[in-house]
């Protein structure tokens, strides 16, 4: 999957706000058939997103949170939305690897009821309960799973299920965002965000998240404002400061290597292989 650095919900039952999320500056939208939207509503917000896929011009990721499997919609919403311009379903409410295997047979049905080959859409796992956290490294191995979504939002399900009292520092979530991570990166999977900073005019705090998160090794973050998204595109992509160092960094060693030398002093840091490799990685990264 497409690395995106910012991905905005929003209420499928809402079509101005999913118009309104495709023009805003987030490098993708997640179109919520789940929570956000009341029972009596469900319908019309699969209707809305399968109108949204079938118009839209590729320009932004569209991922949509389908409802839980204990639920009487779940079945409904992945066998209605399933569409060619579907990037991902959003999984919620995970517990097992066999969540994931149960998800992956209805994106297959629904898949072939609409002519697409077989894996066109992927499943990015949202990790919101305590069993799902712990088995994270069985989930990511699950078929489809192109990235994952750490949940550690203030006083939602997550907090709920941890059992933890959400501070801005992070201190509470930072092991479980930690082994996120580490297990994302050990299964090969580079799309890794995390949800999210709900004061939505406090758009400094929402830079310290940020911060803070892509220093952890997230490669971007879920959204609830439009106004988030300039914020996490700078903080979870490369400035352009960054991209000059590490250009000049490639370039340092290279040189060094072409002289005999495996190692080479750059802006004062002892540099060999390893940061190089670092470097292309990030630069990598920033391209896509």
């Amino acid at each position: 999957m497409k690395p995106y650095r910012s991905l905005l919900f929003v209420p499928g039952h809402k079509r101005d706000w999913i118009d309104k999320a495709l023009a805003s500056d987030a490098d993708a939208v997640i179109i919520d058939l789940e929570d956000s939207v009341p029972p009596q509503e469900k319908e019309l917000a699969r209707a809305n997103a399968r109108d949204a896929l079938e118009a839209h011009d590729g320009t932004k990721g569209i991922l949509i949170r389908p409802n839980a499997l204990d639920t009487a919609f779940f079945g409904r919403d992945v066998a209605e939305v399933t569409h060619r311009n579907l990037t991902a379903f959003l999984l919620p409410k995970l517990f097992s690897r066999d969540d994931v295997v149960r998800f992956d047979a209805l994106v297959t049905a629904a898949e072939l009821d609409h002519g697409l080959d077989r894996g066109t859409v992927e499943l990015v796992p949202s990790l919101e309960t305590a069993a799902s956290i712990s088995k994270v490294d069985e989930i990511l191995a699950g078929p489809r799973v192109g990235g994952v979504m750490a949940a550690a939002a203030k006083d939602a399900d997550v907090s709920r299920e941890v059992g933890f009292r959400w501070t801005a520092e992070g201190l509470e979530t930072l092991y479980l965002r930690s082994k996120v991570v580490v297990a994302a990166r050990a299964a090969g999977i580079r799309t890794i965000v995390l949800g999210l900073w709900q004061e939505v005019r406090n758009l400094e705090g929402m830079r310290r998240f940020a911060q803070d998160n892509s220093g952890l090794g997230y490669t971007g973050q879920v959204l609830i404002h439009p106004s988030h998204a300039p914020v996490a595109n700078e903080e979870y992509g490369l400035t352009e400061t960054l991209r000059d160092y590490y250009a000049g960094l490639i370039e340092a060693f290279e040189d060094g290597q072409r002289n005999g030398h495996g190692a080479v002093s750059y802006r004062g840091d002892h540099i060999d292989l390893a940061h190089a490799n670092h470097a292309r990685e990030a630069l990598a990264l920033a391209r896509n």
